[in-house]
């Protein structure tokens, strides 16, 4: 038998207690609110929005929120519902399959976790991908692009597998975390020249904290913005996370909260 060998990186797997990344594209419908001139919501708009992953990133938090209340019954394994009798050595070997979301270079894609107890054959691994496509397709996928995903500006769809397509697996090296981790410095970001709405700025602001080790500073962020009620304050407090032109006016979270927000 022939242990597989990933397309991304040039790695075997050789070793128990394996873990995989298996990364697969989105798509999502948005029906965006309709807000009338006087700020009223209407609802959301007749038709939808095709979004890509890309347009996703924004709503990152949204969307991985819903796939774990989706879970949460079960933790979200699919590998339970895996029929013995197709492979028997998928059913030994692969521990748990749980899919999630995660950005990569600024997309939003579907991320299932795999933990192997042992190494998978290229035949073993073809038929788990392609249990996975039944299971975005037909099975858990087919539950949760049913699921409405409300966010700030609208409601939205998300779909694990609308086209045929083929999985990008990565296998995660394990590394040995210290106990004291640096503090990450403010990632930079212009503001002029750039798309001037106060959701487009966020939006960038977050993915860059994202990308940079943050994401609870990103969440910190998005929700004073949406408590502030003023475009100028909301990018006073973006400035406190990010490194824009204004931050040398604004200090890095060193003002205490009831100061910040008056």
């Amino acid at each position: 038998m022939r242990l597989i060998l990933f397309r991304r990186e040039s790695c075997r797997i050789e070793e128990n207690e394996i873990t995989l990344k298996l990364y697969s594209p989105l798509t999502g419908d948005f029906y965006k609110n309709d807000v009338d001139e006087y700020g009223w919501n209407n609802g959301v708009a007749d038709y939808p929005t095709l979004f890509s992953g890309v347009d996703m990133a924004y709503y990152e938090e949204s969307i991985r929120e819903a796939v774990e209340q989706r879970d949460s019954d079960d933790g979200g394994n699919l590998m339970p519902y895996f029929d013995e009798d197709r492979n028997p050595g998928v059913r030994k070997k692969v521990l748990s399959a749980v899919p999630t979301v995660e950005i990569r270079d600024g997309e939003l894609m579907g991320c299932t976790t795999v933990k192997l107890k042992e190494p998978l054959t290229e035949a073993e691994m073809q038929d788990l991908q392609d249990y996975l496509k039944g299971q975005f397709s037909d099975g858990w996928g087919e539950g949760f692009e049913q699921q409405e995903i409300q966010t700030g500006d609208g409601v939205l769809f998300v779909h694990f597998a609308e086209e045929p397509f083929d999985f990008t697996v990565e296998q995660v090296q394990g590394t040995e975390t210290s106990k004291e981790q640096p503090v990450p410095k403010r990632p930079k970001m212009k503001l002029v020249g750039q798309d001037g709405n106060i959701f487009a700025i966020l939006g960038r602001a977050s993915r860059l904290l994202k990308e940079n080790g943050q994401p609870d500073q990103a969440k910190e962020m998005r929700n004073r913005v949406y408590q502030s009620g003023n475009y100028y304050k909301a990018l006073n407090i973006i400035s406190e996370y990010v490194e824009t032109e204004l931050s040398e006016k604004v200090p890095p979270k060193q003002k205490k909260r009831s100061d910040r927000e008056r």
